[in-house]
């Protein structure tokens, strides 16, 4: 009874421990195709613009090189709301997830 017991434990666990990054990624996904869809395309053609390094150095520094990089476009306000700080994990964690040398392809 006890190694059953073990067993289901480590199973909880191990479920557990993949649901944040899992929820970060869906919530990302639902970011994208709601702020960043309109002039990037679908999720599978968004992500895959960049490798997962190049995902990383834009959002490198509160993602910098993602808001420099929409400078003087429509989108440049979106960037300067505070808001998008708090949802730029999200948003990162979608595109390096989905990025063009992943393997991964969004169902979106």
């Amino acid at each position: 009874m006890k190694p059953f017991t073990a067993m289901v434990a480590l199973s909880i666990g191990a479920a557990l421990s993949l649901t944040p990054l899992s929820a970060d990624v869906l919530k990302g996904q639902k970011l994208y195709l709601k702020s960043c869809k309109k002039c990037h395309g679908n999720g599978t053609k968004g992500a895959a613009m960049k490798t997962q390094d190049e995902w990383e150095t834009l959002f490198e520094g509160s993602a910098s090189g993602l808001i420099e990089a929409h400078k003087g476009d429509s989108s440049e306000p979106f960037f300067k709301n505070k808001q998008f700080q708090e949802i730029a994990p999200h948003l990162r964690d979608f595109l390096y997830e989905y990025a063009a040398d992943s393997g991964n392809v969004p169902s979106c």
